[in-house]
């Protein structure tokens, strides 16, 4: 009876089952092979040849009015010069031509489609000089010649004086001077020592091997124009206390490398220090200025007058809420100084600050709440008059028309019904007279510009608008020369489309706020994608790409071809939009994501393609942080991400960053916005990676947050790339974007991803 029953069932169920198992093989084989080929098509080093004309980046030669360029074209990778007096922009040589004469003298074949060198130079007699192989190759007219690289003679050691009379020099640890003439020797300095250290400087990525290794030499003094004195500074690294990394890739050993580093924390007063230090050569003398002395991730450049008489710079205080441009008397030694402000919040570490000759200067301040430029009397620091004002922001200077009294510059958000974050070319006069707008187009203006010349060149474009490249006269604007405008007829056929520009409503309830969204190349609209949110918040920077070329080469439309919505979002707290925009995430880098959860919500109720039950996201460094944090903060909303090389903590971090754009000193809201003290919130599947021997973001924050999550009982997955630095994952592809990929592929598409794939790019 039993057995009757079963058959019976059986003939009913059989349709069923052989659907269900034709629907799972279906579904089990929806990742193959030609799934990562669309997505590495997107990588930066493959797409960036199917874009013919993408970008032009001007190498301006000797005269006022030529310069060359490279570019991809159907034809492969070409050299292009143009003139602008002509309106002329042509191959700047025979490409075969030159392929089958390097083939020839090489025995290498080399392919004119892609010549092996990046950079050429050209002589006055049209000759074009390059550099392959360790020789140096002359061109011209159907000839090529080389001759061996002979090694460089500079001696990074020394420095000469403007009048070539002196070299000065270090020995043990001491500055030096030689007459040039006569040989003799003048030691200037005696108190130096190791860890106390004259004309010298602590490198970014300086490593020190071993416990006992010798850090990297450097030498930096700042002759007088009259080669009288020389400013330059005393390196203390007496209390600087190390970070540590363990190398543990190289083939050769067998036993980890120590390397260490000298790289303070926040609130660390154990850092390495500066001290601004003046000679006299003449009189032998030495004077130290204690009172200038910085941590040596602040510092303090300064700059001679012309006539030797005053240095002056711009003092930053730390914790980077105050500022002070200072003048140094070279023959009294007083500092005077000639302005200050101050911030409640952080001012800029590279405010913009020019000297002019008729004793005033152009200064760059947000103290409206937008960076405008103010003229201001150098003697006694006042305001002459606003060169701008307004709701905008401007960038920075083009150029100082100082005899007609005219500043350049590039802003963005002044026009109305524009997007806020797209940069044009105005000018203006000193008194803050004639501003005008020099480029018209609604696009975002990407201008290359070489101080003296008479013309810029401007790549103007949208995300969804290709490159159209151009030379305009700086005086008016007026497009004397088009260049060229980017091809994308082989994207077109593949299916591209630009990313989709939208807007939501922020946080607050009221502030508009920008993004994009990415769609793969076989979009359906009937089918339902999972979301991708790529992050990397902080006031320092906007991530949104606004240029065709940046919309195009980066990381998500890669992601998006495997089958995912990426969306990418600037958030309160981010650049671009005016101090109190920027200054939401002041003590606050914690939040950054929660506009991403509303705005993907907001722009999911108006696309049904979108899936908001399946977000993820992912980041690096600092959106690694975001990342991570997003995970504990929305726990609900976000059910995968992946945080690379991220700084869970941030009083484990570098410390100029977090002192500048989280506070200094340091505060309970340090510990409330970790990761590694938030580690109990997780929820969804979550991978952390990280490089080895990373001394941007030591790993040791990576680390410690796993062992929190170990703690909390949370799975998680943890991947350590040995030998690698901070860069990793990046947008031309490596071992990590597949592990990157297959991470979504697997937690957020529920799909099983392809092992052992190695990617072609």
């Amino acid at each position: 009876m039993l057995k009757a029953h079963l058959s019976l069932s059986g003939r009913t169920l059989y349709p069923l089952l052989i659907l269900l198992i034709f629907n799972h093989l279906q579904s089990s084989a929806q990742v193959t092979e030609e799934t990562y080929h669309k997505a590495e098509y997107f990588l930066s080093g493959n797409i960036q040849r199917q874009i013919y004309h993408l970008e032009v980046v001007p190498n301006w030669l000797n005269n006022k009015n030529s310069f060359w360029h490279q570019s991809y074209t159907k034809d492969g990778k070409r050299f292009f010069i143009t003139d602008i007096e002509k309106g002329e922009t042509k191959e700047a040589f025979d490409h075969v031509v030159l392929a089958e004469l390097l083939t020839n003298k090489s025995g290498e074949k080399i392919d004119p489609q892609e010549l092996p060198f990046t950079k050429i130079q050209f002589k006055n007699d049209g000759t074009i000089t390059f550099g392959w192989k360790n020789k140096s190759w002359s061109y011209s007219k159907g000839r090529l010649s080389s001759e061996r690289n002979t090694p460089d003679t500079r001696d990074h050691s020394m420095a000469i004086s403007p009048d070539g009379n002196w070299k000065a020099y270090v020995k043990n640890f001491n500055l030096y001077v030689e007459n040039m003439e006569t040989g003799e020797e003048t030691q200037l300095s005696f108190d130096g020592k190791k860890d106390y250290e004259y004309a010298s400087y602590w490198g970014w990525s300086d490593m020190i091997l071993g416990e006992n290794g010798e850090r990297p030499a450097h030498f930096s003094v700042n002759w007088s124009p009259d080669s009288k004195k020389i400013q330059t500074q005393i390196v203390d690294l007496r209390l600087a206390e190390k970070m540590l990394l363990l190398d543990n890739s190289q083939d050769d050993k067998f036993r980890p490398q120590l390397m260490g580093y000298y790289r303070g924390s926040p609130g660390d007063s154990t850092v390495v220090m500066y001290t601004p230090v003046l000679f006299d050569v003449e009189t032998k003398t030495v004077t130290k200025f204690s009172g200038l002395s910085r941590p040596h991730f602040i510092g303090l450049k300064l700059e001679w007058d012309s006539d030797s008489q005053n240095l002056f710079g711009t003092f930053i205080h730390r914790g980077f809420k105050s500022f002070d441009i200072v003048e140094l008397n070279a023959d009294t030694k007083q500092i005077r100084k000639v302005y200050s402000e101050s911030s409640p919040t952080h001012i800029s570490n590279n405010p913009i600050f020019k000297r002019l000759a008729n004793g005033q200067f152009i200064l760059g301040s947000e103290k409206s709440g937008w960076n405008q430029l103010y003229l201001r009397d150098w003697m006694r620091g006042r305001l002459v008059n606003n060169i701008t004002a307004g709701e905008f922001m401007v960038k920075n200077i083009l150029f100082i028309d100082e005899d007609n009294q005219v500043v350049y510059l590039e802003a963005s958000g002044k026009e109305k019904d524009v997007n806020p974050y797209y940069s044009f070319i105005y000018k203006v006069n000193f008194d803050g007279s004639g501003l005008e707008r020099l480029t018209p187009e609604n696009a975002y203006h990407d201008i290359a510009y070489q101080t003296g010349k008479d013309y810029f060149v401007d790549n103007y474009s949208t995300v969804n608008q290709p490159t159209v490249s151009v030379v305009r006269e700086l005086k008016t604007g007026k497009i004397v020369h088009e260049i060229s405008k980017a091809d994308i007829s082989n994207l077109l056929q593949k299916g591209y489309q630009s990313p989709k520009q939208f807007s939501a409503r922020a946080k607050d309830g009221k502030t508009t706020i920008h993004g994009i969204y990415y769609l793969p190349t076989d979009f359906d609209s009937e089918k339902r994608y999972p979301i991708i949110d790529y992050t990397y918040t902080g006031p320092h920077i906007d991530i949104t790409p606004k240029t065709f070329k940046a919309g195009l080469i980066g990381l998500q439309q890669p992601m998006a071809e495997l089958g995912f919505v990426v969306v990418t979002v600037d958030g309160l707290g981010t650049a671009g939009r005016g101090k109190a925009f920027s200054d939401v995430s002041y003590n606050n880098l914690g939040d950054g994501t929660t506009d991403h959860v509303l705005a993907i919500k907001e722009l999911a109720s108006k696309n049904t393609f979108m899936d908001v039950e399946k977000v993820g996201i992912f980041g690096h460094s600092a959106g690694g942080y975001d990342a991570a944090r997003a995970m504990l903060l929305h726990p609900d909303f976000y059910k995968v991400a992946v945080a690379s090389a991220g700084d869970h903590d941030h009083r484990m971090e570098k410390a100029w960053w977090p002192e500048m754009y989280m506070g200094y000193p340091t505060g309970d809201f340090y510990h409330e916005q970790s990761n590694i003290t938030n580690a109990a919130n997780l929820k969804g599947h979550l991978l952390l990676a990280h490089g080895g021997i990373d001394e941007n973001v030591n790993p040791s924050a990576t680390f410690k947050f796993a062992e929190a999550l170990i703690k909390a009982g949370k799975d998680f997955d943890l991947f350590i790339w040995p030998s690698r630095n901070h860069s990793f994952g990046r947008t031309d592809g490596d071992y990590f974007t597949k592990k990157r990929w297959d991470y979504f592929i697997e937690h957020l598409m529920g799909e099983k991803p392809l092992r052992h794939y190695q990617l072609h790019k």
